[in-house]
C-alpha cells in the first residue's frame, strides 16, 4: 500500500504528520503544566487563608504565570518533535534522490554498468529504471562502438598490409611494379574503399539520416531488374536463377534504389556461397506486406551462427577461407534497410543444404483497401 502513494502526498500528508504532532504535544504539555500549576498555586492560597478580595487578582496573575510556562514547554517540545520528526521524513524523501545523484556522476565518469535500486516511492521508481534502461542502452551502444572498431581495425589490417608491402617491394626495387603487381594493388584499394563506403552507409541507416525516396513501384519489375543485371555472374556450371512472382501482385511503398540493393546483397551473396543447383526469388503477399523469399542450394549456415548472420562484420569460418571478398557488412545493412522501409528480415538455414533469406516490404496504401 505505502509503495503506491505518490511523492505528491507523501509530501503532503508527512507536512499533516508534523502539524498534528506539534499541537498534540502542545495541547498535552501546555493541559498538564497549565493545570497542574495552577492547582498548586491554588493548594497555597488556601493555606495562605487570603481573601477572596485579593484572591482574584492573584488567580489571573499566577494562572497567567503557569499558562506561559506551559507554552514555553509545549513550544520547546512540539519544535522538537517537528524537527526530529521533519529531518526524519526528510531523509527519507531525499536519501534516494541524493543516491540518483552520486549513481549518475559515476555513470558520467565512465562506470557504465552502475544501475539505480528500486524505490519504494512511484515517482522515484519509474525514474529509476528510465534511468536503467537508459544506462543498458548507452553500455550496449559503447560496446557495439568497441566492437566496431576492433572489427574495422581487423579488416583494415590485411588490404593495408598487403599494400604496403607490395610498395615497399617496389619502393626498394626488390619487384617490378608489373600490370599484373598494380592490378592487385588497386583491388586492395577498392576493397578498403568499398568496406568505408558500406560502413557509412550502415552508420547513416543506424543513426536514421539515411534519406528514404519512397513511392509505389512494381516489385515485379524490379526483381526483373536485378534479375537481369545478375544473371551475367551466372556460371555455365553453376547454379540457376529463378522467379517465381504472381503476376497480379499489388504495387508495394518502398524505396526503388535502397530495395534494390537489399535483393543484390541477398542474391549476390546467394551466387557467391551457391556453386551448384538454384536459387529462387519467391515473393507472395498478405494482407499489409508482400514478402520476398531467396532461396539457394548451397553452402549453409551452421545453427550456432545463425544469431550472428546480422552482427557487422561477421562472416562465418568457411566463408572467410573460401570467399574472402565481402567487407561482411552485407547483411547488416540489409536488415537496416528492410526495417527503415518497415518491414522484417529472418533467415532460415540448413548447412550444407542451403539458406532461405525473407523479409517483408509493405503494400502501397491504396492497395490495402481493394
Amino acid at each position: 500500500m505505502l509503495k503506491t502513494i505518490g511523492l505528491k502526498s507523501r509530501l503532503f500528508f508527512s507536512h499533516m504528520l508534523v502539524m498534528f504532532i506539534s499541537l498534540d504535544f502542545y495541547i498535552i504539555i501546555n493541559r498538564l503544566t497549565s493545570f497542574n500549576r495552577f492547582n498548586e498555586d491554588l493548594d497555597q492560597l488556601v493555606q495562605r487563608q487570603i481573601e477572596i478580595t485579593e484572591l482574584k487578582s492573584i488567580l489571573i496573575a499566577e494562572f497567567e504565570t503557569a499558562w506561559h510556562i506551559s507554552m514555553i514547554w509545549s513550544i520547546l517540545s512540539g519544535v522538537t518533535a517537528a524537527l526530529l520528526l521533519s529531518y526524519w521524513v526528510a531523509r527519507r524523501i531525499t536519501a534516494p534522490l541524493i543516491q540518483i545523484e552520486q549513481t549518475t556522476r559515476k555513470f558520467a565518469d565512465g562506470q557504465l554498468d552502475i544501475r539505480l535500486p528500486t524505490s519504494s516511492i512511484p515517482e522515484i521508481n519509474r525514474l529509476s529504471r528510465s534511468f536503467n534502461r537508459m544506462a543498458m542502452s548507452l553500455e550496449q551502444v559503447e560496446q557495439k562502438r568497441r566492437e566496431l572498431i576492433g572489427d574495422l581495425a581487423h579488416e583494415l589490417r590485411t588490404p593495408m598490409t598487403t599494400i604496403r608491402g607490395y610498395l615497399e617491394e617496389i619502393v626498394d626495387e626488390r619487384i617490378p611494379p608489373t600490370a599484373d603487381l598494380l592490378d592487385r594493388l588497386i583491388k586492395e584499394v577498392r576493397r578498403v574503399e568499398r568496406l568505408v563506403m558500406d560502413l557509412q552507409l550502415l552508420s547513416k541507416a543506424e543513426a536514421g539520416h539515411l534519406p528514404l525516396h519512397l513511392q509505389s513501384i512494381s516489385l515485379n519489375s524490379l526483381l526483373l531488374h536485378v534479375s537481369e543485371n545478375l544473371s551475367t555472374q551466372l556460371r555455365e556450371d553453376g547454379p540457376t536463377l529463378t522467379l517465381d512472382c504472381p503476376s497480379n501482385l499489388p504495387p508495394v511503398w518502398v524505396d526503388p534504389d535502397r530495395t534494390e540493393q537489399i535483393l543484390v546483397n541477398l542474391v549476390g551473396n546467394a551466387l557467391r556461397y551457391t556453386e551448384q543447383g538454384q536459387i529462387v526469388v519467391q515473393v507472395r503477399r498478405d494482407d499489409r506486406n508482400a514478402w520476398v523469399t531467396v532461396a539457394d542450394t548451397g553452402l549453409g549456415i551452421a545453427p550456432k551462427d545463425l544469431p550472428h548472420v546480422f552482427n557487422r562484420f561477421w562472416r562465418s569460418q568457411h566463408s572467410r577461407t573460401r570467399h574472402s571478398s565481402g567487407t561482411g557488412l552485407g547483411l547488416a545493412i540489409t536488415q537496416r534497410l528492410v526495417e527503415l522501409q518497415g518491414g522484417t528480415i529472418n533467415v532460415d538455414s540448413q548447412l550444407g543444404i542451403g539458406s532461405k533469406f525473407q523479409f517483408s516490404l509493405p503494400l502501397t496504401v491504396s492497395t490495402l483497401t481493394q
